[in-house]
């Protein structure tokens, strides 16, 4: 009764980006049940499900297809294409939570780029807290036997890849409606997927297409959570519940792959969360 009643309390924006993150870690349980499947084929059954649903959304809403700045539309596709192949890779291959954690590295990767892209200045401040974040990952990969250094190294590609994305979003806000922006992803992601997929296919047998399938729902759903919420709230006011996920990632990692870490693994992953929420801090702060 007195979780129900918390719950209640809570505005819609939050309650929305609570189940966003939830289903957000679901998609990355769901990719980490697929480990004999490539992640190159993962994406694609991912890629064919977004599609479908994002032309049908732009259908029933009457909104032209390709958009206006094609150019910055591509770039964002090729962006978000690589950040996500990088992604599942990670997925695949680490505990989960610890590909959570270097995927929180992005919001310091758009910030650094967004200085040249989108003119965004940085305070001093932010400059030690990214410092913190980096020495979260250098303790990671010194303390976790499973981390290695090229893991080290894609993670933070990852996170560089979504900083990049992420910023030719913000370019595109003011002239592309948002469905276009979502529909350029699986129209690059969909031809590299393909002809990749090819020479690498593995077949899915039994419960293999449950997990696949629900790859790409989760993705949509969790996606649709998180509109909503930044339509019911201020950014600066629910932004920070995204590292609820991190929770999620310990606990599902746990219990269903039987992933623990020891106490300097916890300790780096706590220094690049307090990097990036006080990151994010500051600049709602600033805002």
């Amino acid at each position: 009764m007195r979780i129900q009643f918390y719950l209640m309390k809570l505005s819609a924006g939050v309650k929305y980006m609570l189940l966003a993150t939830l289903t957000f870690a679901l998609m990355k349980v769901f990719v980490k049940s697929l480990p004999h499947i490539p992640a190159i084929e993962i994406i694609l059954f991912r890629s064919i499900i977004s599609l479908i649903i994002s032309v049908y959304l732009l259908r029933r809403q009457k909104v032209p297809f390709f958009g206006n700045n094609k150019p910055v539309l591509m770039a964002r596709g090729v962006a978000g294409a690589i950040a996500l192949i990088l992604f599942f890779y990670l997925i695949q291959n680490i505990p989960l939570a610890t590909a959570a954690t270097l995927q929180y590295l992005a919001p310091i990767f758009t910030t650094v780029i967004g200085i040249f892209l989108v003119k965004e200045r940085v305070h001093p401040l932010q400059w030690i807290f990214f410092g913190v974040s980096f020495a979260g990952i250098l303790v990671i990969q010194g303390f976790d036997t499973r981390i290695s250094v090229l893991h080290l190294i894609i993670g933070i590609l990852t996170s560089l890849f979504m900083g990049l994305a992420y910023n030719f979003v913000r370019k595109l806000n003011v002239t592309e409606h948002p469905l276009v922006i979502i529909l350029y992803f699986p129209l690059v992601l969909l031809p590299i997927a393909s002809v990749w997929s090819v020479f690498i296919w593995v077949q899915p047998k039994g419960w293999d297409w449950f997990y696949l399938i629900m790859v790409g729902i989760t993705t949509q759903i969790a996606q649709f959570f998180l509109t909503k919420s930044y339509q019911n709230a201020e950014l600066s006011k629910v932004s920070i519940l995204n590292y609820v996920g991190i929770i999620y990632a310990l606990g599902f990692g746990y219990f269903l792959f039987d992933e623990t870490f020891n106490l300097m693994t916890y300790l780096g992953m706590a220094l690049v969360l307090l990097g990036v929420i006080f990151n994010v801090l500051l600049k709602s702060r600033k805002g």
